[in-house]
């Protein structure tokens, strides 16, 4: 009977993807689709969780269907995270007209980046003190100790590696392996390796025109082709977000929410507080802030739904240069650095909040101001230096709290409501870097002004 309820269950997703394949044709735009994906994800997800129950069998092999359509879609954007990244670059610099371009461009993507992880971390400080946040108010079962206990081992094994030596690891000794995504640094040692070739390109256009010329259509071909194999994955997009809200609502514990309630209110006040922030930073560079939400919202949504930075690489990039109006070289660097580093939520504001929550259990004062500056200015600082790192916010938690002497345990006690508040900060971090591309492109005078004001120039124009 059980097999029974699971093929009505694929069935019914067979039916809604076909649904959304009929909007496609009738040429309903990308961002309605995907928010329509997220609609009914959340509807069949509820209904699975209600009828089924959290756990049960039949439930948990009706989403290993699903995770074919949801998984499957994250593991092609991963596919071409790498080659987008590589090529995309390559060409930006190849375009540049000097070198010393190059570095100012880093230098902005990399600051606003840094900068506003600053002010996220500050944020996190304020709204944890609003809240009155204290971790002993907060009752640990078996799945919280374990949680903490993990986290004290991951704690150990980071302790062996250094921040320099985490800095070294970004630096490539085999790009072949690199090109696997096999480390975690990998993106950032691809981005480097391009870098360095875009600029050997330059060096060779000026001693060997010819040669140089052959490599810049070369790069152009296949930057191409890439570009088509993006379109081509992205346009699957609102199916992906329909089976991944799905398994997400479906396997949520919602008593763990009702008990950590006022945390979850708490960090989405921080996170909305941080976008409007991210908006005041747009008008303040003469931009309209309204038109960014607008074209940058799909991204968002897919990131929320995903919960995957890295695999929100393809379709960031295709929305700034399409939707935006930012040049190739900023949009490139500002989504492959954003998912690695200075991500606002992740590596701001979380590790804050534990921050201000833990330190009443070991008798500080959260509200001391030297306690407040310490622990701002080490979040920023870290939000470098994990950079790479695989786990994102737990390992930035990890990272923060052990520098400031707080018992790391204490952040698994969250982990009931950690997919939920996940799911807002991949979209904050995501927003931040976008924000880091548009204002850089515009500092450096190569934003397209008209594309960004034009409101039929959304990421649909590419195709989606």
């Amino acid at each position: 009977m059980d097999n029974w309820f699971i093929v009505l269950n694929v069935v019914i997703l067979l039916a809604l993807i076909g649904l959304l394949i009929y909007m496609q044709k009738k040429h309903v735009s990308f961002a309605k689709r995907v928010f329509t994906g997220m609609g009914l994800g959340i509807v069949l997800g509820a209904i699975f969780h209600v009828t089924y129950g959290e756990g049960s069998d039949i439930l948990t092999r009706t989403l290993d269907w699903f995770d074919i359509v949801g998984s499957g879609y994250i593991r092609f954007l991963m596919l071409i995270v790498i080659p987008l990244v590589m090529v995309s670059i390559i060409r930006a610099i190849i375009n540049l007209n000097e070198t010393k371009q190059l570095g100012k461009l880093a230098s902005l993507v990399i600051g606003i980046l840094i900068s506003t992880t600053l002010v996220a971390a500050t944020l996190g400080v304020v709204t944890s003190l609003v809240f009155d946040l204290n971790a002993e108010q907060i009752e640990a079962g078996q799945e919280e100790t374990e949680r903490g206990a993990s986290m004290e081992e991951s704690l150990d094994s980071m302790t062996e590696e250094t921040t320099p030596q985490r800095i070294i690891n970004f630096i490539p000794n085999n790009i072949f392996l690199d090109m696997t995504g096999e480390r975690s640094t990998s993106v950032i040692a691809v981005v480097i390796f391009s870098i360095l070739v875009g600029i050997a390109t330059l060096g060779v256009s000026r001693k060997q025109p010819e040669q140089a010329e052959r490599f810049t259509k070369m790069v152009n071909a296949v930057f191409a082709i890439v570009m088509r194999l993006v379109t081509l994955i992205l346009r699957l997009t609102p199916f992906g977000v329909l089976a991944l809200m799905t398994n997400m609502v479906a396997t949520t514990n919602f008593a763990g929410i009702v008990q950590l309630g006022k945390f979850v209110i708490a960090s989405y006040v921080a996170m909305i507080v941080m976008v409007l922030i991210h908006m005041l930073i747009v008008s303040g560079f003469r931009l309209n802030p309204v038109t960014f939400m607008k074209k940058v919202f799909p991204v968002l949504g897919f990131a929320f739904t995903s919960r995957s930075s890295a695999g929100a690489i393809p379709l960031n990039v295709t929305a700034q240069k399409n939707a935006l109006g930012v040049d190739d070289g900023a949009a490139n660097m500002s989504a492959s650095f954003g998912a690695t580093m200075g991500q606002n939520a992740c590596a701001g504001i979380y590790p804050a909040m534990l921050g201000v929550m833990i330190a009443p259990t070991v008798g500080i004062d959260p509200t001391s101001l030297s306690f407040i500056v310490q622990l701002v200015l080490i979040t920023a600082i870290s939000s470098f230096g994990v950079a790479g790192v695989g786990g994102g916010a737990t390992f930035a938690a990890i990272i923060v709290l052990s520098s400031m002497g707080l018992p790391i345990a204490l952040a698994g006690l969250l982990i009931t409501v950690e997919p939920l508040i996940d799911m807002g900060r991949t979209a904050v971090n995501v927003n931040g870097s976008m924000v880091s591309g548009t204002v850089t492109s515009k500092v450096l005078g190569n934003l397209d002004e008209d594309t960004f004001n034009k409101k039929d120039a959304v990421v649909e124009s590419n195709g989606l």
